[in-house]
């Protein structure tokens, strides 16, 4: 009897269960008050409970900088050389690429096959909310993506969580210390011992994470029809389940060519991780938690605190797919032709523009609606994605922990055999 009630006591305390439990409950809150209460407390109700979603994401946001810079310098620092980081970072980069172009071809494959664009009507469009989203756009260049990639400072990157950035500046630190050699120790182990007291710090604060999914769950079912706006998506939805599960069905499959049996334990190490991500509609989330699962799965930490913050600037697989997915939807919804020729070009330069906004709020629809603007294709078509776009995101977000999980594992089994 004591023992099933100790079960019983270590499933609730499960994470994941408990954030599977709060997806729940906010899905239930969220339909009640739509249903039964007017707009004007609807729309109060959505504010005052999304701040449960806002206090969670700031305080992972609070430690995402210390913990990138120092995890990132003292593995650098414990890789040695010039040499090391190169041969890791090559892997890295080649691995994101076509995980990127592979991620990109699932969706204009999909979007081609079923033209969810010829079944929607161009009517009720939010073209305001449209309109801040492409004037985000202005500016996109190359300068800009430099701009964004060099920091100008490193106490500007921590304050605005410029992950690039900050990874940037790790590198060149991390390298000067390795190259100082005995004289950097003292400074490289005071860094280590940091970086486990924000890890520590990253326990308590995924403490509150079902608390953050409740109210993120809760404050956007207070504020929509859900059944309603199904139907009306239903086939561009389902459209997009379908591209989505086809990018998981690659992405497991590799998965098990590469780790094989281990995948099942990687699965399980990143479920709370990607269940967060699920609910909070933010790959950002679970950086922290992401890196601590990591690690237990047996990544050396030095592998781990290098690729992932640059996963997370080059590697957003599910975003990707949905960037080609989402941009040839507009052209057929507006009737215009796009041949195989233009796509594989739009394909190409939406591989290349996404790597400059990493970070950006709403940044897979800022990337379409400036792809769509060099195509001719009218940008204020991302109105037609809006409504339904915060539950694309949810499986884009637990997409991209998946990709950048197994990019991470991958490369550190291949370092472990070289």
């Amino acid at each position: 009897m004591t023992s099933q009630v100790e079960q019983k006591k270590s499933i609730l305390s499960n994470l994941t269960v408990q954030i599977l439990i709060a997806v729940v409950l906010g899905a239930i809150l969220g339909v009640f008050v739509f249903k039964n209460f007017d707009e004007a407390f609807r729309t109060t109700f959505s504010k005052n409970i999304k701040l449960l979603a806002t206090i969670f994401i700031r305080l992972v946001q609070m430690i995402i900088a210390p913990l990138v810079f120092t995890t990132l310098v003292v593995g650098i620092a414990k890789l040695g050389d010039i040499k090391s980081v190169g041969r890791i970072g090559g892997k890295a980069l080649g691995w994101f690429f076509t995980a990127s172009f592979i991620s990109l071809l699932i969706g204009m494959f999909w979007v081609n096959i079923l033209e969810p664009g010829k079944n929607i009507v161009l009517t009720d469009v939010n073209v305001e909310s449209a309109s801040e989203i492409v004037a985000k756009t202005e500016g996109f260049s190359a300068q800009n993506f430099v701009e964004h990639i060099i920091p100008k400072s490193i106490f500007e990157a921590m304050a605005t969580n410029e992950i690039l950035q900050i990874v940037i500046f790790s590198i060149f630190f991390g390298l000067a210390a390795a190259s100082i050699g005995d004289h950097a120790k003292p400074v490289v182990n005071a860094l280590d011992k940091t970086s486990h007291i924000i890890l520590k710090m990253v326990t308590y604060v995924m403490k509150f994470a079902p608390f953050g999914v409740f109210g993120a769950i809760a404050s956007v079912l207070a504020l929509i029809d859900f059944w309603e706006l199904i139907k009306t998506y239903i086939y561009f939805f389902g459209s997009f389940l379908i591209g989505i599960a086809s990018l998981w069905v690659v992405l497991l499959l590799i998965g098990f060519i590469f780790l094989k049996g281990k995948m099942i334990v990687l699965l399980k190490h990143i479920t709370s991780p990607m269940a967060i991500a699920f609910g909070t509609t933010s790959s950002e989330a679970v950086f922290p938690k992401l890196t601590e699962e990591l690690e237990r799965f047996g990544v050396k930490d030095k592998i781990v605190s290098f690729m992932l913050p640059l996963g997370y600037s080059f590697n957003l697989d599910g975003s990707m797919m949905y960037m080609t997915f989402a941009s040839i939807f507009i052209a057929q919804a507006y009737g215009v032709p796009l041949d195989l020729g233009t796509q594989m070009t739009m394909l190409l330069v939406l591989m290349l523009t996404s790597k400059g906004i990493a970070g950006v709020p709403r940044a897979s629809l800022v990337v379409v609606a400036a792809t769509c603007g060099m195509f001719d294709i009218p940008t204020l078509g991302i109105a037609l994605i809006l409504p339904i776009d915060h539950f694309c995101d949810m499986f884009r977000s637990a997409t991209n922990v998946l990709g950048n999980a197994l990019a991470t594992s991958v490369v550190g089994k291949w370092e472990k055999e070289s």
